[in-house]
This record gives structure tokens, sequence and C-alpha cells, in this order.
């Protein structure tokens, strides 16, 4: 089972930046593939941003050009970085993994979660 724990969140006025942070259990972290989504009230959860390894990398395309994840394999910690923050933005953000590298991140289900760590943007 890998847990994730994330940290970061709060609150912030439109236009500033934020940094994530989700650390991982496991040995294998490296291999992991990673996630991260949000849920805004009465909202659906999206995806906002998934990695591959340490290369293969995709956005959605409202966070395009905004926001950034990366990742530390020796701190198996995965990172997401929001600059040029909207109101849009405010939500429950989840950090996910699984440790399937293959699965198609924001379109596959995966399979681990974490308890999601809040942003607000104020206007």
């Amino acid at each position: 089972q890998v847990q994730l724990v994330e940290s970061g969140g709060g609150l912030v006025q439109a236009g500033g930046s934020l940094r994530l942070s989700c650390v991982a259990s496991g040995r294998t972290f490296s291999n992991y593939l990673m996630g991260w989504f949000r849920q805004a009230p009465g909202k659906e959860r999206e995806f906002v941003a998934g990695i591959r390894w340490s290369s293969g990398i995709t956005y959605a395309d409202s966070v395009k050009g905004r926001f950034t994840i990366s990742r530390d394999n020796a701190k198996n910690t995965v990172y997401l970085q929001m600059n040029s923050l909207k109101p849009e933005d405010t939500a429950i953000y989840y950090c996910a993994a699984d440790t399937n590298p293959f699965k198609r991140v924001g379109v596959d289900p995966l399979n681990h979660w974490g308890q999601g760590t809040q942003v607000t943007v104020s206007s």
C-alpha cells in the first residue's frame, strides 16, 4: 500500500504562487506514476498534472504555462509549483500515485490517493 501525504496548501491572493508537496511511501518511488488532481466545491474531481518517471509530463489545458510538476526521487516527493494563481484554481488538491507507470494519468484510474490539501485563491 502506498501512502501519500500532501502539504503546502493555503490562502493566497490572485496572481500569487504556492508549491504543493506530496511525500510517498515505498522503496520504488522512482517508478511510480504520480499525478495531481483537484476538486472544487460542487464540481467533479479533475486532472491537473501528471509525471511518469522524470520526463513524461502532462498538464490540463487550464494550468499549462502556470503550473509545473516535478519530482525528487531521493526524497520520495512530487511537487506542484503553482504560479499566476486565479480564483478558479480554488479547490482541494489531491496527490495520486500508481505503481503501474504505464497507466495514462488523467485517463486511467490511479490506485492510491492522499487526503488532500486546500488551496484558496482570493480575488
